[in-house]
């Protein structure tokens, strides 16, 4: 029988715990509501932020403070890998918040490409990026930091690293499937772009 996981493994487990919801779950939830809803109704954006920042952010943070935690618990290691992607995923994450919060609250109609504001693209690449990078750096904590981190002693169980796959499968299937409303939410968007400019014109 494996014995009781260390202070040090509890605030690992913690961490990584927190990290898949906020990542697997949560974020992936918040970019496709925004994707499905915004051709239907305008409320979307509530539901968007609601997740994203409100939900989210305390996740993310909380994951953040049990892998600092984790380093005073635990002989000092020289910066890995994982710890490297890391550092990146969480800034691209507040950087994310904060292009979220100047799309919604400062309009820049200059910095346009088309129909839309050019940081209306940066944000959606953005967030899929740190998902993407998200979901390797998970992977790697599966599959290679806990095993290096703790000696193995109790491994992962097949069962979450199905449950991996299945939640980025998931949602890149249908993140991918609810781009058929691309051309809907173009033209919606072109057809609100002239009805501002015959507002202005008349």
């Amino acid at each position: 029988m494996p014995p009781p996981f260390s202070e040090h493994e509890k605030k690992v487990r913690d961490h990584a715990l927190l990290a898949s919801i906020s990542f697997l779950i949560v974020l992936p939830l918040g970019v496709l509501i925004p994707r499905y809803m915004r051709t239907f109704t305008n409320r979307w954006w509530r539901f968007h932020a609601l997740i994203n920042f409100f939900i989210a952010a305390p996740l993310v943070f909380a994951s953040w403070a049990m892998v600092v935690s984790a380093k005073h618990v635990a002989p000092p290691r020289p910066i890995d890998h994982h710890r490297r992607v890391g550092y990146a995923i969480f800034s691209l994450y507040i950087a994310q918040v904060l292009v979220g919060a100047f799309i919604h609250f400062l309009r820049v109609p200059f910095l346009s490409i088309g129909n839309r504001p050019a940081q209306n693209y940066l944000h959606v690449a953005l967030g899929l990026a740190i998902l993407a990078m998200a979901g390797y750096q998970i992977h790697h904590g599966l599959y290679e930091e806990w095993e290096e981190r703790t000696g193995n002693i109790h491994p992962i169980k097949d069962s979450l690293k199905h449950a991996w796959l299945a939640l980025i499968i998931t949602f890149w299937a249908l993140y991918g499937i609810g781009l058929v409303f691309l051309p809907r939410q173009y033209k919606q968007e072109q057809e609100a772009a002239l009805g501002e400019q015959d507002k202005e014109t008349s």
